[in-house]
């Protein structure tokens, strides 16, 4: 089994969210206490308010599967979802058991016999109707994913046409996906380089890009003739609900078995009879490299107005506070920020501290919290050393007039992440380029380029 790993080391601060779209969008999720409909009213329920009519337009109700195969199913513990800003429920999902799972995996594997069959054209033209059906359904979807993850409306949507748009290049890559012909030292003998499907992709997405990492997997791996198996983020299972409906739609008009985009929600269970199962020929997991079987991966940033969501749980809002006091014993000093809000949910100010040492342990900590770190250095050599010293390796910038200083950035003595920019912010990607970072961010890269090489087996010939 082939593994691609994923995190961000997080030095920009998060957006500020307005008070009104707070209250509209970011959701976090809870454990019911019982698996019975008592645990929350369902007059209680944001789906079923007229604000929230555009939930149903998802499929989304009261209770929802949280397996689908072929067939929508899920016996789990029920999980409700919980918005931050106000603390009330949005809607219920069942995620799967182990024998769900089980069954879920045997269903992908006869549904690979059919679709490997399919010339791979005709599969690009299956995920075209995919990122159609998506854009359809975009503004819809992307207010679940701020109202389900938390960031704001602009960037709910702004995900899901980052599915759309690597369903749109992969549709041309279905075109030109081939080996080379290689001169054979025999006389009279032909090298031909082929590539084949690796069959299951099993794809485990972090809940702060819940859908457009799930759509750099799954449309490259569908065109290459993989099948694929999701198990979202635990906190945000509606959104994987309403993701694999659109999908589903699209397999079904096609007449094509539905276990081609399997999805099983569930926790860590899950995920980790995904990371041992050796019938999942490759594993996309997107994680913490401090935990490992957390899912988390990079938080898109931009800075205009400043505009910031809430933090995902309450879990986050308490490590954003031990991240401030332990960089004020490390030697740091608060400059801005550093407090809760005084107002409903998850929200905490964005926070600058200086004066730490480059070295200091918390400057090398993942928090994944709005916390920015200044350090000042001496020497380009400084500068650069100190980017390459920690164990996180995804995303760097450098800001920069001096030309020289640009291309030794980009050399061998330069940045060593996977994704190295000059003049512009670390976050974001564009599906064009191979997304994925380096060190304990993991190997293996999603997306563009030449990625979709690792959704295939290599064979000589």
């Amino acid at each position: 089994m082939r593994v691609a790993l994923g995190c961000v080391r997080q030095f920009t601060m998060q957006r500020v969210l307005t008070q009104r779209v707070a209250r509209l969008f970011a959701v976090r999720i809870k454990l019911s206490p019982s698996v019975g409909a008592a645990a929350v009213n369902m007059s209680t329920l944001l789906v079923n308010r007229p604000q929230y009519s555009w939930l149903r337009e998802l499929g989304l109700s009261e209770d929802n599967d949280g397996v689908y195969n072929g067939s929508w199913g899920g016996q789990g513990q029920v999980v409700t979802s919980y918005c931050p800003a106000n603390n009330e429920p949005i809607a219920r999902v069942r995620p799967a058991t182990m024998a769900e799972y089980e069954e879920t995996v045997q269903k992908a594997q006869e549904a690979w016999k059919v679709w490997a069959d399919v010339p791979a054209p005709k599969r690009g033209e299956v995920v075209r109707q995919i990122g159609d059906a998506l854009r359809g359904k975009i503004k819809a979807l992307g207010s679940l994913v701020s109202l389900e993850m938390g960031k704001i409306y602009v960037e709910g949507v702004g995900e899901v046409q980052e599915y759309v748009d690597v369903c749109d290049y992969a549709v041309g890559l279905s075109r030109m996906i081939g080996g080379p012909i290689l001169p054979s030292e025999r006389p009279g003998h032909a090298l031909i380089e082929q590539w084949n499907p690796v069959g299951l992709v099993g794809v485990i997405t972090a809940f702060n890009f819940p859908v457009a990492v799930y759509g750099w997997n799954n449309a490259i791996a569908l065109i290459c003739g993989n099948v694929c198996l999701w198990k979202g983020a635990p906190t945000t299972p509606l959104t994987s609900v309403a993701v694999t409906r659109i999908v589903a739609e699209v397999l079904e008009r096609n007449h094509l078995p539905g276990a081609i985009c399997s999805m099983t929600c569930g926790g860590a269970d899950i995920g980790t009879a995904m990371a041992k199962d050796e019938r999942v020929g490759l594993l996309s997991f997107t994680g913490s490299t401090q935990v490992g079987k957390q899912v988390a991966m990079m938080v898109q940033e931009r800075f205009a107005s400043t505009l910031y969501g809430p933090l995902h749980t309450k879990q986050a809002v308490q490590q954003y506070l031990a991240a401030i006091e332990q960089a004020k014993q490390q030697g740091g000093t608060l400059v801005c920020g550093g407090k809760i809000m005084d107002r409903p949910g998850n929200y905490v100010e964005p926070t600058i501290i200086t004066g730490l040492p480059h070295d200091a342990p918390i400057v090398h900590t993942e928090t994944f919290v709005p916390i920015l770190y200044v350090l000042k250095f001496k020497t380009e050599d400084e500068a650069f050393a100190w980017n390459n010293e920690v164990k996180q390796g995804l995303s760097s910038s450098i800001f920069t007039k001096d030309m020289g200083r640009v291309f030794r950035w980009l050399g061998p003595k330069g940045s060593d992440c996977g994704i190295v920019n000059v003049n512009i912010p670390t976050s974001g990607a564009e599906i064009g380029g191979a997304f994925g970072g380096e060190k304990h961010t993991g190997g293996g890269r999603e997306s563009g380029s030449d990625s979709w090489k690792q959704y295939m087996r290599r064979s000589t010939w």
